[in-house]
């Protein structure tokens, strides 16, 4: 019970006290939680801070693992005049990527608050959820996670991984560089945003269900916007599983257009941002 007091003090998964449901909830005045200093020194001494990184690195390890395995299965499995639905197919690929979402944020939340994403780590950041020092610890656990995951798929089957092309993120012949940029922008707002929708402190506050049901929003806006852009640019919207993909299978065309996998939802996690706290919360603004 401390060490869990002591993760929601540090900034982990800030969320405020519950308050009475009900009428008695919206009659009663609401106490925003303070911002995150941009640098808290007693991080760095406390034992929950470095296990928040620990569980970023394993989860988004697993997130990789998990994840790149169905998307070689898939290719592995193109349709066929004998057999027109092989593999997973692309419900297959969604539903591995937002269910593992789901599962892990549920693990996860209550040790590093369940980030699994720098573009996500980056919007809380900006929200002033997250301490500069852990954004930044965050964001190089997840990156070194997810180069370990797809390394372990590769050690598994280095051959039939080379041949499927390691689950690397490019944009689709047909496609521009520009609707490659915009999709990732917009796919990663879907998702910042929810992040921020189930998250929200008042939000909890009001329903005590809110907190235990989070994950599953977020999963589902991983499953959704990966049915709509994984045939523009196989979806990256998580930088890290960009990287991790692109860095072991490291190919020409897995690091052509590989800037478009941060420039992309670094965009759209501070346009959700912005959304969230200016227009949503009004935070800066005096409530009438």
């Amino acid at each position: 019970m401390e060490a869990k007091d002591e993760d929601v003090r540090l900034g982990a998964n800030k969320f405020a006290e519950r308050q009475p449901l009900g009428t008695a909830a919206q009659t009663r005045d609401y106490t925003e939680p303070p911002a995150t200093p941009f640098i808290e020194p007693s991080e760095f001494v406390s034992w929950s801070f470095w296990r928040a990184g620990i569980a970023e690195f394993f989860a988004t390890l697993l997130f990789l693992y998990v994840t790149i395995q169905t998307v070689m299965g898939f290719k592995h499995g193109q349709p066929t005049a004998t057999n027109p639905c092989p593999g997973v197919g692309i419900q297959g690929i969604a539903w591995a990527f937002g269910g593992m979402i789901f599962a892990l944020v549920y693990c996860t939340a209550g040790v590093s608050g369940g980030h699994i994403n720098p573009a996500v780590t980056w919007g809380l950041f900006l929200a002033r959820k997250v301490s500069l020092p852990r954004m930044l610890y965050y964001i190089i656990m997840q990156c070194l996670g997810a180069i370990c995951g797809a390394g372990i798929v590769k050690g598994f089957q280095p051959s039939f991984y080379e041949a499927q092309g390691g689950g690397a993120n490019e944009v689709a012949h047909g496609y521009t560089k520009g609707d490659g940029l915009g999709a990732e922008i917009v796919g990663t707002f879907v998702l910042v945003y929810t992040v921020f929708s189930a998250t929200d402190a008042k939000r909890s506050a009001r329903d005590s269900h809110v907190p235990l049901l989070a994950p599953l929003p977020i999963g589902f806006a991983v499953f959704l916007v990966h049915l709509a852009t994984i045939p523009i640019t196989g979806t990256g919207i998580n930088p890290a599983r960009s990287l991790g993909a692109a860095i072991i299978y490291n190919k020409k065309q897995a690091w052509d257009d590989h800037w478009i996998f941060w420039v992309g939802p670094f965009i759209g996690a501070t346009l959700a941002c912005a959304y969230h706290v200016l227009i949503i919360r009004a935070l800066p603004f005096k409530s009438r």
